[in-house]
């Protein structure tokens, strides 16, 4: 398996891993899935600049290529604003809990009720 593989199967799994996790109907996995999808951006964004090991980060005349220098910025600063957006909502999320007493985000929405849940409150399916 080559590298490129690897690398493809390691983004696409924080992808998917973030993107199950978003779902939930508490706050701790959807902050933690959000946190995902940002390290998945992160690697990709960092895989932009291709695979190259020992190569300088600028033009030279003595290396063949050369290690594209603006996606390694561009992930410096998606690291920046990954930390500033997951603390803003880490707090949003506890001052939420400590207004209602929940963790539900699921904005009032309540979910449907099967029909053994039914039988057993004693109401009609």
């Amino acid at each position: 398996m080559n590298m490129e593989m690897l690398l493809a199967t390691g983004i696409g799994a924080m992808t998917a891993v973030g993107v199950y996790l978003i779902l939930h109907r508490r706050t701790f996995p959807v902050i933690m899935g959000l946190t995902f999808l940002s390290y998945a951006v992160n690697v990709f964004l960092f895989a932009m600049g291709r695979l190259a090991i020992d190569l300088p980060p600028i033009v030279s005349k003595t290396a063949a290529g050369y290690t594209d220098p603006l996606p390694q910025a561009l992930v410096l600063t998606a690291i920046v604003i990954t930390f500033g957006m997951t603390a803003l909502i880490v707090v949003l999320s506890l001052r939420a809990y400590l207004e209602t007493g929940s963790d539900d985000v699921g904005l009032g929405v309540k979910p449907a009720r099967d029909d053994a849940d039914a039988r057993r409150d004693g109401a009609a399916p």
